[in-house]
């Protein structure tokens, strides 16, 4: 198998962009990731393309010629949709790709474009990741549904309102300094505790916001990045999915994350790495809880240890396992279709040195990116490295 190199990342700001295009969005990450690759277009063999909503939110299909076209490159252009995890997934399959020695480069990412809606539009919209039948037809929403999965885990292994809100302040702090973040400001744990309920337990700074973004990756082989002497220092080792049952009335406890646990085990072992030689992690926390459930999947804490983490100052900016220090979905930003290549930007900017948050992990040698679809029906889990 042929080691995969990340050659170069581009984000747009996350935001409320309502005046721009989803082409222009994705366009612009693009533009940003071949500009930090030092790519030529014209050597792209792949496009692999995240999206979620984008023909409720721009009426508008059959997105991925559309994404080759705005990105400059002229190559086969797939879409791919799995949620809040279609990024990561596209992601996946260009990892697997260039492994496989099918492709010596490929442009993967994702975008989506939501403040152009009204908010009960895009919650909507939304929920459509979730089981229409026996789900959303009985008004189940996700603030909702995580509001279930956070009660089914203080039932079992206790915490409380005050333990998420250390996640959420945790998260705003590292946003501040992200020039791509959302929410650039400090939120205090009294703040969190103070805000107005969405879906007990879960509060307003416990859910993530409405995002317009879009990131894009520039991936290759380390043979073409030695060929044309790339600074491409972060090599993608490990990659898994992960899939559970959509509806959380069939599935038989709702305070794990199965589909997390398999797309974990398997990136891991794909890497050769292990859990314990993780240094930094990127992931999912749409809401709160989502954080403290992936952390637990990623096997980082035992069950019911993840919930202290934040408040035990363990996985803080200075902590010993730092997580979210882009600032998470939580404050960064939550644009649903390119939120799992984003991860992957944030970390390998983070193992390179170059992200305003890497102070905080100079030694950092093994990242890991879990990126959830719904209430973790799906998951995707991607490990790096600082390649030698």
């Amino acid at each position: 198998m042929t080691e995969v190199r990340v050659a170069g990342v581009g984000l747009t700001p996350f935001g409320s962009h309502p005046e721009r295009t989803g082409r222009d969005l994705f366009g612009e990450a693009a533009l940003r990731a071949f500009e930090d690759a030092a790519v030529d277009r014209a050597d792209v063999e792949e496009l692999n393309y995240g999206n979620f909503m984008g023909a409720l939110a721009e009426h508008q299909g059959h997105q991925a010629p559309l994404m080759a076209e705005a990105a400059g490159v002229r190559c086969p252009a797939t879409r791919y949709e799995s949620a809040c995890a279609s990024a990561g997934v596209a992601v996946r399959e260009a990892v697997r790709t260039v492994a496989a020695g099918d492709a010596d480069v490929v442009l993967a990412g994702g975008m989506e474009r939501m403040t152009n809606l009204p908010t009960a539009e895009v919650t909507e919209g939304l929920a459509i990741a979730a089981d229409d039948l026996f789900e959303v037809r009985a008004g189940v929403t996700f603030p909702g549904a995580y509001a279930l999965m956070a009660n089914a885990y203080f039932d079992a292994y206790g915490g409380s309102r005050e333990d998420l809100a250390h996640v959420a302040s945790k998260n705003h702090a590292n946003a501040v300094p992200n020039e791509y973040a959302q929410y650039r400001k400090e939120v205090s744990v009294a703040e969190a505790m103070d805000a107005p309920p969405v879906a007990e337990p879960l509060h307003l700074y416990d859910a993530c916001p409405i995002t317009d973004g879009a990131s894009a990756l520039v991936l290759v082989s380390a043979e073409y990045a030695e060929r044309n002497d790339l600074d491409a220092s972060v090599a993608v080792t490990g990659t898994g999915q992960g899939t559970d049952r959509m509806a959380l009335g069939d599935r038989d406890r709702l305070a794990r994350t199965p589909a997390a646990d398999d797309a974990a085990d398997a990136a891991y072992a794909d890497a050769g790495v292990e859990a314990s030689d993780v240094d930094v992690a990127e992931v999912h926390d749409c809401f709160t809880i989502a954080e403290v459930l992936a952390l637990e999947s990623l096997g980082l804490f035992e069950p019911g240890e993840g919930i202290s983490a934040a408040r035990e100052g363990v996985t803080t900016a200075d902590g010993d396992l730092p997580v979210n220090l882009s600032g998470g979905l939580k404050a960064k930003g939550h644009p649903v279709g390119a939120t799992g290549g984003s991860q992957i930007a944030e970390l390998t900017r983070l193992l390179r040195g170059d992200h305003p948050n890497s102070e905080h992990v100079p030694d950092a040698e093994v990242g890991v990116a879990h990126n959830a679809g719904g209430t973790v029906a799906s998951a995707v889990v991607h490990v790096l490295e600082v390649a030698e």
